[in-house]
């Protein structure tokens, strides 16, 4: 059998060593541990134009033509010998910072990419986030994959500002909607997001998520990530301000969460809803969460019952002795503490943190960064309870 392929075209050019060594160093050290998996990234430059996007945070926003730091064979090579990619278990992102992975001149290197790590016989789940436009053609490419964990999740906010978000939303509803009528091997998510108070989450919004719901395998809803660089493009550009202060984590306000579940609780026709990225995707594939979320048990409230069944059955409290071990090994200082809710330790990054997360399937938290009750790892602003009721 053939597999199907992107039509041909020319190959994104490779910055030379030269404006590679101009770049942000972050931007060029292709591949970033995230929460949601090990993200690799060998292509750079958007033509979109999001406002709140983070390459406002690489310095890069007017980079607007997509162009390749490295081959795609080499990028592939890169991700599977990095020292936090296990085999089978580490999940995967591609192309979530700096370019959206199905433009025209991109998705066929993203092609290039999942083959490779296909053919390798590599089982790991696989993100790939887009707002852009997905055929049929892209879908049977996409289903051609036998091996990949796949989850194709769909930015769409319903954010009408031209100035900022100038892509239309229709664009990405039409291809959840293509997505979802031909999934076989890969499954799709309806990514419902920024949601910001007073700009796109009046009733009709609501509704338009709702009615989207039922052509994805699961929904997730997240708000803001509002940084110094990105509120420095807003006022540059004159944009309405969301907040009057920047945060390090995402911001959802409490009272915009409210009204989206109060109308999810009273209306059976949404399809599933899961505030965390990793709980809507181990859905989608009939799978427990591998961020180990059923710690925090109030995450899980609006969980369908059998995924909350996969979640309890797979968590397990690890054993303090060998998570200290593995901990120390990675840099921790100070006390580990293992309890009923996460790993806690001091002294390590975001990445060597989620190396843990994901290999015990539990989460992993800074002590000086607490998770506070209900908050979900969202930045306080929005909040005015006091973290909700202490946690039993």
């Amino acid at each position: 059998m053939t597999t199907p392929a992107a039509p041909l075209r020319r190959a994104l050019p490779i910055l030379s060593t030269e404006k590679i060594g101009g770049l942000k160093p972050e931007l060029a050290d292709v591949i970033e541990y995230r929460k949601s998996g090990l993200s690799l990234n060998w292509i750079v430059g958007c033509p979109l134009e999001c406002g709140y996007c983070v390459r406002h945070l690489f310095d890069n926003f007017e980079m607007k033509a997509p162009r390749r730091l490295m081959s795609d064979e080499e990028a592939a090579a890169r991700l599977v010998g990095h020292p936090y990619f296990r085999p089978h278990k580490t999940p995967v992102q591609l192309l979530n910072r700096a370019t959206d992975p199905m433009l025209p001149v991109v998705k066929p290197h993203v092609f290039n990419v999942l083959r490779a790590l296909d053919e390798q016989g590599l089982t790991n789940h696989v993100l790939i986030i887009t707002r852009w436009r997905v055929t049929p053609e892209d879908c049977a490419i996409l289903n051609s994959f036998t091996h990949l964990r796949l989850t194709v999740l769909v930015t769409h906010s319903n954010i009408a500002n031209p100035a900022i978000e100038p892509v239309d939303s229709t664009i990405a509803a039409r291809s959840l909607r293509t997505l979802y009528e031909h999934a076989e091997r890969y499954r799709t998510v309806l990514y419902w997001r920024p949601i910001v108070p007073g700009l796109n989450d009046s009733t009709a919004d609501i509704e338009r998520a709702r009615e989207l719901s039922r052509h994805a395998h699961a929904t997730v809803f997240t708000g803001l990530f509002f940084r110094e660089e990105i509120a420095s493009y807003y006022k540059a550009h004159g944009l309405p301000m969301p907040y009057d202060e920047t945060a390090r984590r995402k911001i959802m306000p409490e009272v915009a969460e409210q009204r989206i579940l109060d109308t999810f609780q009273q209306d059976g026709t949404w399809g599933a809803l899961f505030r965390k990225t990793s709980c809507g995707v181990a859905y989608a594939h009939g799978e427990a969460d591998y961020n180990g979320h059923f710690g925090v048990r109030e995450l899980c409230d609006i969980c369908p019952e059998d995924q909350i069944a996969r979640c309890r059955a797979a968590w397990v409290k690890p054993d303090p002795v060998t998570v200290t071990a593995e901990a120390r090994a990675l840099g921790a200082t100070g006390v580990v503490e293992v309890n009923d809710r996460a790993i806690v330790v001091e002294g390590l990054d975001e990445p060597p943190r989620y190396f843990l997360q994901h290999g015990f399937g539990y989460q992993c938290h800074d002590r000086t960064k607490p998770h506070h009750h209900r908050q979900h790892g969202r930045a306080p602003i929005g909040w005015t309870a006091e973290n909700g009721p202490t946690p039993a």
